[in-house]
């Protein structure tokens, strides 16, 4: 488990971001927001603000980061890549995640190091990540002034003859009410600017689906599954834009078996790659490509499981 609760001793009354950073070396910052999510807890109770007192027995819950053996795809200076397998989660979702990316990354190359950025827990592909906090800002700026060209690859449904431009604006719905809501984009005129590029690369009759490349040019959540199934060409394999509604709560309550998934949208996972970065960093160009063969992997995964 990468969250640890470790018990520790105020031995004179004093305030918690005092304590927590003469003890374990923590900015002040850090301190902060450990205390906002609820990581400082006294007689099991979360205390609420840094200029709260510590006095005798208390509890801090710290990431502990374990790897897996997943190799990173490139190792630079200042930088590493990895081609994140489909189903890892790039973060905990909680404190009883038991392994996300952020594991490998800080295991391997110390907890300075950051995800520079996201994509979904069913996408495979690249993911750029900071060694140290200088990098991990201006990473992090390249992506915010779009300076970062970023292609996908996808296996959709349908014949898709000429390239396409798609500017349909997104809007993320905001229900706390119902999960399903909460999960959902939709192409919205009040919703933010959206726009991706996209280029059929190879087309296959039998299955009447197409290989594309997607290239997004803002950086939404759920942007490239959301503008395909938009255009009528929804993602293969994915369990919500396309999908009715039984069904998408089924695979929210992780009851929809990966059978039935093949059968009502093509493959047990989402079919969505990402295959390539292109930037520039401290005066030196790069163009990082996946290693991983996505055709293989879309036919592999367009399988009924038990076969």
């Amino acid at each position: 488990m990468p969250f640890v609760i470790k018990k520790m001793f105020a031995q004179e009354r004093e305030r918690a971001f005092l304590f927590l950073k003469r003890e374990l070396g923590y900015s002040q910052r850090d301190i902060q927001r450990y205390i906002a999510v609820g990581r400082v807890l006294v007689n099991g109770i979360p205390i609420t603000k840094p200029s709260d007192y510590l006095e005798g027995e208390f509890e801090f819950i710290y990431f502990e980061p374990i790897s897996k053996g997943l190799i990173p795809h490139v190792v630079d200076e200042k930088f590493v890549v990895f081609d994140k397998p489909s189903g890892m989660l790039i973060h905990p979702q909680n404190r009883h995640t038991e392994y996300s990316l952020i594991d490998e990354l800080k295991f391997q190359f110390g907890m300075e190091a950051n995800i520079a950025h996201r994509i979904d827990q069913e996408t495979s592909g690249l993911v750029l990540c900071a060694k140290d906090k200088k990098s991990e800002v201006d990473i992090k700026m390249m992506f915010q002034e779009r300076d970062m060209k970023k292609k996908y690859l996808a296996m959709v449904h349908g014949e898709l003859k000429s390239e396409l431009r798609i500017d349909a604006p997104l809007l993320r719905y905001d229900d706390e009410k119902s999960a399903l809501i909460r999960m959902i984009v939709k192409v919205d005129e009040s919703g933010k600017e959206s726009l991706t590029y996209v280029k059929p690369i190879k087309y296959y009759p039998e299955l009447n689906m197409t290989m594309v490349e997607c290239s997004p040019f803002t950086g939404r959540q759920h942007q490239i599954r959301v503008h395909m199934f938009h255009v009528k060409h929804p993602i293969v394999g994915d369990p919500v834009y396309g999908q009715d509604e039984e069904n998408i709560v089924k695979y929210l309550d992780r009851e929809l078996d990966r059978d039935t998934r093949v059968i009502i949208s093509g493959a047990r996972r989402l079919l969505l790659h990402a295959n390539e970065l292109e930037f520039e960093l401290y005066g030196k160009n790069y163009n990082v490509k996946s290693s991983v063969d996505f055709e293989k992997v879309c036919f592999e995964n367009m399988k009924p499981w038990r076969t």
